[in-house]
Order: C-alpha cells, then sequence, then structure tokens
C-alpha cells in the first residue's frame, strides 16, 4: 500500500535520463517504484493522481529565493513565502541571509531550520551570509554554520568587495566542499544606479548601472575560484560579458557555476518606461543583445541552473518610486510557465534540458539529496500540463507581496499538484 500513486504520467527524470509514460509510487516519503504503463495492484488507502497527459518530473528547486524571515515579515514569511513556492511546484528552495537579523552564525542556521519544521510547506535550505553583517569587514564562522545545515555562502545583494576576504572564503570552499554565491557587482560604478545604463535611463534622466560593474566582478571572482580551487556560484547572470567570461573560465577547469532567472532572459530595460518599480531589479533589466547572450549560455550549458531571486516588497514600498524603491519582483509562482513559454516552446531548450536546469542541477550544486525520482529518493513530485493556458493574476498570489512586472501575462504550461514527501502541498496560482 502506499501513501501516493501517479499514474499515466510522461515522466520526466533527467538524473536517471527517464523520458517515458509510465507509473510512480510513493509510500513512507520514498519513491518506492517507477513503472512502465501497467497499473499498481493495490491502490486502496493510497492518493492516486491521473496524470494521462502530463509531465511527470522531480519537485522543482529554486536555489535562490529570499522569504524575509526573521526581521521583514511585512514582506514576505516562511510560511508564505514556501506557499507561494509549492503553488508554482516548487518542493524545495535555498533563502538567502539579508535578513533581519542577518544569517551569519550557526544558531541563526538552526533557527531558520526551525521555523521552516513549524510553518513551512516546501524543503527550506538556507544560505549563510559570508561577511558579519553583510558589512564585508569580517568573514563568519563558514565551518560551524556548513555543520549547522548551511547549503552555501552569499551575501548576495551586495558584492564583497574585498578580494582578500573573498580569495579566503574561495580557499574554506576549496576545503569544505560548499559553494561561494556571489552577487556580482562593482558598487564604485553604480552608485545611485536604479536601472540600466543605456538609452532608457538617459531618455527618463535615472542614474544607469553599466554592463561592467557586473563583469569586472565576476573576471574578479573567477580569477579567485581559479587561484583557490573554490566553488564559484554567479547569481543571477544578465550581461553578455559575464556570459562568456563564464563560458571561457569552464573551458580552463575553473569550478564556476552560474544562474540565470526569467527576467533576465524575457525582459529588456525599456520595461522600466512602462512599469516603473515593478522593473527595478538588482542586477537590472538590461538590453536584447544581453538576452539572446544569456539564452545562449543556458542553451550550452554555460548557466548551469534557472532561478527566480524571489524578491517580495510591500506595495507601499514599491510605490515609492524608482529612486527609494527596493530591488526586484516575485517569481516563483511565474518561474515554471515562463521557463515553457519563453524557453522550451520556441526551442531553446527541451523540456529535459529545462527540468534539469530546476532539479537534478541545482541539487548537485548545493549538495542536498532532491532533484531525482530515483527509487529510495525522498518523494517530493511535480506534475505539469504543459498545454493550460493562463493569465498571471497577481491578487491570487500566495506571496505577501505583488510586485511582478508579468500580471495579465497569457502564459502556457502550468504545475498541476505539487507532492513533498507524497504529500500534497500546493495548488496552482490561479486557483482559490
Amino acid at each position: 500500500m502506499s501513501d501516493a500513486c501517479i499514474l499515466n504520467g510522461h515522466i520526466i527524470d533527467p538524473a536517471n535520463n527517464i523520458d517515458e509514460v509510465g507509473n510512480l509510487s510513493i509510500t513512507d516519503g520514498k519513491i518506492t517504484e517507477v513503472s512502465g504503463k501497467e497499473a499498481f495492484s493495490d491502490l486502496q488507502n493510497t492518493d492516486v493522481y491521473d496524470a494521462e497527459g502530463l509531465i511527470v518530473v522531480p519537485g522543482l528547486i529554486d536555489m535562490h529565493v529570499h522569504l524575509r524571515e526573521p526581521g521583514f515579515a511585512h514582506k514576505e514569511t516562511i510560511a508564505t513565502g514556501t506557499a507561494a513556492a509549492a503553488a508554482g511546484g516548487f518542493t524545495s528552495v535555498a533563502c538567502m541571509a539579508n535578513t533581519s537579523p542577518v544569517i551569519d552564525a550557526p544558531e541563526k542556521i538552526e533557527q531558520i531550520y526551525a521555523i521552516a519544521l513549524q510553518t513551512a510547506k516546501t524543503n527550506v535550505f538556507p544560505f549563510g551570509s559570508i561577511t558579519k553583517g553583510l558589512a564585508g569587514e569580517v568573514l563568519t564562522d563558514m565551518r560551524g554554520m556548513r555543520s549547522a545545515g548551511a547549503v552555501g555562502f552569499s551575501d548576495d545583494g551586495v558584492t564583497v568587495m574585498n578580494a582578500s576576504l573573498m580569495r579566503d572564503a574561495l580557499t574554506l570552499s576549496a576545503e569544505l566542499g560548499f559553494p561561494i554565491m556571489v552577487h556580482c557587482e562593482e558598487h564604485n560604478l553604480n552608485a545611485g544606479a536604479v536601472m540600466n545604463l543605456g538609452e532608457t535611463s538617459r531618455k527618463l534622466g535615472l542614474i544607469g548601472s553599466p554592463n561592467a560593474a557586473e563583469d569586472i566582478i565576476v573576471a574578479r571572482d573567477i580569477m579567485l575560484a581559479e587561484m583557490t580551487g573554490g566553488h564559484l556560484h554567479v547569481l543571477h547572470v544578465s550581461t553578455a560579458g559575464g556570459v562568456e567570461l563564464i563560458r571561457q573560465a569552464k573551458k580552463r577547469g575553473v569550478h564556476v557555476t552560474a544562474e540565470a532567472c526569467p527576467h533576465h532572459w524575457i525582459l529588456t530595460d525599456t520595461e522600466v518606461e512602462k512599469q516603473g518599480t515593478n522593473a527595478k531589479m538588482h542586477p537590472p533589466l538590461r538590453t536584447q543583445t544581453d538576452i539572446d547572450a544569456i539564452i545562449e549560455g543556458l542553451c550550452d550549458g554555460t548557466i548551469d541552473a534557472i532561478a527566480t531571486d524571489h524578491a517580495p516588497h510591500a506595495p507601499w514600498e514599491k510605490a515609492q518610486g524608482m529612486v527609494d524603491a527596493p530591488n526586484g519582483i516575485i517569481g516563483l509562482e511565474t518561474c515554471l510557465p515562463l521557463v515553457l513559454t519563453y524557453l522550451v516552446r520556441p526551442g531553446h531548450l527541451t523540456l529535459t534540458e529545462a527540468i534539469a536546469k530546476m532539479t537534478t542541477i541545482p541539487a548537485n550544486i548545493l549538495g542536498i539529496d532532491r532533484g531525482t525520482l530515483s527509487v529510495g529518493a525522498v518523494g517530493d513530485v511535480t506534475v505539469i500540463d504543459v498545454d493550460t493556458k493562463n493569465q498571471v493574476e497577481v491578487t491570487k498570489s500566495r506571496s505577501k507581496s505583488r510586485n511582478t512586472p508579468f500580471t495579465g501575462w497569457e502564459l502556457k504550461g502550468w504545475q498541476t499538484v505539487t507532492l513533498r514527501e507524497g504529500k500534497r502541498i500546493g495548488m496552482p496560482p490561479s486557483s482559490k
């Protein structure tokens, strides 16, 4: 007798090269059988999901989210953020350390796990910060935080400008086997910037950030990773130059991985004129040339993973105008349909390639036991209807926040069922 059975679905598991119609069984929270078309014999007291015509994949993993707890509960909490994740098909999220207080000590890693145990719908894997208080001056106790369960380290939102500190962090990365997740911006080149430097910023009279601000730090940190042997992970790549630097580093054998977010391969900086602060990002939206380069990087493997950089902010904060409003957008509930609509349907990625960038590859980067449908693996599963069309209705979001540039967009391909350890945790964001 199983906890859950998914019947007649098209199973795609990139970790095991499975791409076939079949059935899947979950017992005691673990996958116990992945079979061919024959149905299971004993389905009594089992939650049965008929997935005929649907795609069955490992539970999606978002390796870059901001859950805002502790300290910013008016924006998001672990409970609301993971509810949004489940609604978007994600069963695991990795949360950044720029909370208040900053997650910069072992007991704070333990606190995130304790809150998640009580309130989270999905698995939550915390990052610790690279420097104490995100101040860029003193390294944190990475050994202690790693022992407490940190899956990596990041000062996301700010760059560690001290190259010596970054070298030391990457040296520990090489020794202990964790990724250093870097936000790449030369802050001396983008002081006061609220968008990309270009025609639109000049037209609007706004201070812009040049591509070089990102490229310089990508190049620096690649050189430091090459010197130390540490694992560098470049967050939210937004420039054509950054893509090429990572591509060349990989060819040299540098241990560097990278991610890209949907807004950086769909939207240009012209969106700022149309949508104002809902198009204010960090790093900013760039140009079509950068979009084309990011898509090419996703296609050729230069960019390993797809993440959201889910960054919720209260409506009143985003209403402050381009200069004062915080950066970022929510993305957990729109990521999957954006991937299917703008990467898979145009033929940039196969469905299997896209799923790999949202399951087994981020799992491998983070070193977590998720992202596969192997027998004995944790029974985290996402079921997808690639043919369903829905409009993005932000008022129905499970997130506390509403800051998205995709309101009203019609997207094709949505999650239908999300299972965590065989138990249903999520309904589509368009459902009540």
